[in-house]
């Protein structure tokens, strides 16, 4: 299974204040794990929402609104993606995460859907479709590492 373990936003990380090099070298550490395990798929943090938009969608109209936006306990500070065997295994990955003592920080877990979780509406046609996509964002993935 997948997960998507989301960081949110403070006011700390929508202020643009960088961790500290303690900070990073264990959050380091906890990521070098979390790959020498074979966990970790991807993780990255964000930028704060002063330098982020949304694109509302209303009927045929797209409505653009630059940030910052308002309700900083609805924003994203980063996240990783994960591949655990079950919820406990994922949860106690996450308790592990170094996290500043000073700071109030809250981490949500989502299950990513699979493709068996779509049932008979993804035929074999969309599933090769998104197979396809998927090589093709691998690839421009790589390209992106170099």
């Amino acid at each position: 299974m997948r997960f998507m373990v989301i960081v949110k936003a403070d006011k700390n990380t929508e202020a643009g204040v960088m961790p500290t090099e303690q900070m990073l070298a264990d959050m380091g550490n906890y990521n070098e794990e979390l790959v020498k395990a074979g966990v970790m798929l991807a993780g990255e943090g964000l930028h704060p929402s002063s330098k982020g938009a949304r694109v509302r969608f209303s009927g045929p109209s797209r409505t653009v609104i630059d940030g910052p936006f308002a309700e900083t306990k609805e924003l994203i500070a980063g996240f990783w993606i994960l591949r655990c065997q079950s919820w406990d295994e994922v949860i106690a990955w996450v308790k592990r995460c170094p996290m500043p003592p000073e700071n109030d920080v809250e981490l949500e877990i989502r299950q990513i859907f699979e493709e068996e979780d779509f049932g008979a509406e993804f035929t074999p046609e969309l599933r090769e479709q998104e197979r396809r996509v998927w090589a093709e964002a691998a690839r421009n993935a790589k390209q992106d590492l170099r």
